[in-house]
Parts: C-alpha cells; structure tokens; sequence
C-alpha cells in the first residue's frame, strides 16, 4: 500500500465534534459526550493509527503534477490560462480526486487507473466553483484563498473557462485511462456517473434550488450542491476497481454522508447556526458514512484512508497549510 501507517498502542478512540471558540455551541452543548469511532473490531485489532495528512498531502502533489499536465497553455491562450487558475489553486483540498483514488484501492484498484477520473473529477469540481460563484449565482468574491475566478479575468471569461473545463475533465478519462488497467465498460459507467452528479438532477438542481430558496429546501440543497461530488467520487473509484453493484450503493451513500457532514460542519464552524439541530445532524451523518464503512470490513487496512475521511470532514484535525 502507499499510505503510512504508524503502529501504536490500541485503546478506544475517542473524537469531539470540532469547537472553534467557546460561544459557538450553546452552554449545553459545550459538555457534548465523547463519539466513539465506530472502527470495526477487526479493524482495530491491527492496532494501527492512519496518517490521514501524509496520505493526502502525498496524492495532492501527484494529482497537482497531473493537473498541471492535463491543462497546458495553449491557443486561445487567456481561457487556458483561466482555466489553470481555478484548477490550480494552491488553496485546493483536492477531496474528490483522493476520495476517488483511496476508493479505487480500496478494491484493489491501481491509482494509475483512477488518476485520469481524479483529474477529471477536479476539473468538473472547478468549473462548478466557477460558475457558482458568478455574479448571477451565489456572487462569492473569493475561492480557495485567492480571487474568485471572475474577478480575475471577467464574468465571460470565467464562464467559458467552466464551460472548457466539463468536457475536457471526459476526455481526459477517454484518452488518459489504461486501457489494460481498466475495462472500456468501466469507463463508460464512471462517465455516465459524473454526467449524472452534475446534471440536472445533480448538482444542477442544487444550485437551482438554492436559487429559488423555499420552506424544507436546505437539506435538499445540501444533498445535492455538496453531496452528489462527494458520492460520485467515491463510487467513480470503485467503478475503476470493479466493484461489485451492492459495494457500489454502499459507497453511494458513504459518500453522500461525508459530502454532507463537511458542509455541515463548515456552517457550524462558519458561526452560520448553533442549533443543537446542526450537532445532532453532524453526529448523524458521521455514524451513518461509517455504518456504510462496515459492509467492507473484508478489505483490511485498506479502508483507512475512508473511515478517516469521515473523522476530518467532522474534526478537521489538521490543515494542508502546516508544515
């Protein structure tokens, strides 16, 4: 395997939601019960302790490196360029192409084969910040620390910029895939898959209903602008490894869970609401994304890397900016 692991002694893992100050939750909520990690025994019985950030810090640089590869300069020279910069953001997580790629090794996947999709799932992640963030849209001035596309190289620009990225993420999967990694069937579900996440009942529809507001739209809105990439991630992973259909739902609904409980948690964090509600959605989706986890007990200490992601999207334990 490529990730780190650190043997350590085994006691129970106790987690907390995160706390950014002591006023963000109400009193009552500031003496929160311990969750504990609901690792499988035969999981924890290996006592090992995942280096989550060597982990993905180590696959930001090699997805950056392809990314870099994957949209070079050329003529007309300015949409490249406009493309490159929501791409390339230094301030990037790059959370769908890792998720992608642990997933795919999950199953024992090559991370040659799901590189291509990675990319791919970064460039139609960017053209989605681009165009959300115009304007016409959620009007957001900044993304990833830096200037909102838009406000770099104007709203036309930043437009087509979007409108390059989404093809170009699907070519980059037809023309880049092995071909001896991954069956051709394979890639024609992964591309259908983030057709899907993106389309009209995708993230689309998110975006749309956000717009429009309306009574019981949050949850809504939630599932699909913030979970439909994580959940394509994720099952675009195991499509590449060949997972089987009922491994598949699983890591739909995984993915969804973890896609919704970071946003969750960043409006908490964000001071956007401190309802004992939010808490208690929070600790929902985490135990529901790990309950998921549990129906791949079989795959050993390959399935760190997701039962971690669900503890950062919670925690956020570390930042990418450290040292």
């Amino acid at each position: 395997m490529v990730f780190s692991l650190v043997a350590l002694p085994s006691p129970p893992i106790t987690l907390y939601l995160p706390k950014k100050g002591p006023n963000l939750y109400p009193p009552k909520l500031n003496k929160m019960s311990p969750i504990q990690c609901s690792l499988p025994v035969s999981t924890q019985s290996k006592t090992p302790r995942f280096d989550l950030k060597t982990y993905w810090t180590t696959l930001i640089q090699e997805i950056n490196q392809k990314l870099d590869q994957a949209v070079p300069i050329q003529y007309p020279n300015k949409i490249y360029e406009a493309m490159r910069y929501s791409v390339l953001a230094k301030g990037a997580k790059r959370a769908p192409p890792v998720m992608c790629v642990a997933a795919c090794e999950l199953f024992g996947g090559n991370r040659l084969a799901a590189f291509p999709t990675a990319c791919a799932l970064e460039m139609v992640h960017s053209a989605s910040l681009i165009h959300n963030d115009l304007p016409c849209m959620d009007d957001d001035p900044s993304r990833r620390g830096q200037p909102s596309n838009h406000k770099v190289y104007g709203v036309d620009m930043a437009i087509l910029a979007g409108d390059a990225l989404f093809p170009l993420g699907f070519h980059h999967i037809v023309s880049h895939t092995p071909s001896d990694l991954v069956p051709e069937p394979r890639l024609l579900s992964v591309i259908a898959e983030i057709a899907r996440s993106v389309g009209s009942t995708g993230m689309a529809a998110g975006q749309f209903i956000d717009l429009e507001g309306g009574l019981n739209s949050v949850e809504f809105v939630q599932e699909k602008k913030f979970g439909e990439m994580s959940e394509c991630s994720a099952v675009c992973g195991g499509l590449l490894a060949g997972a089987k259909d009922d491994e598949i739902q699983r890591l739909r609904r995984y993915g969804r869970a973890v896609g919704v409980l970071y946003q969750v948690v960043d409006d908490i964090l964000e001071a956007k609401t401190t309802k004992s509600k939010a808490i208690e959605v929070a600790e929902e989706l985490r135990a529901k994304a790990k309950k998921e986890l549990e129906g791949f007990e079989k795959y050993g200490e390959s399935l760190l890397p997701l039962y971690s992601f669900v503890d950062y999207a919670a925690d956020r334990g570390f930042s990418f900016g450290e040292s």
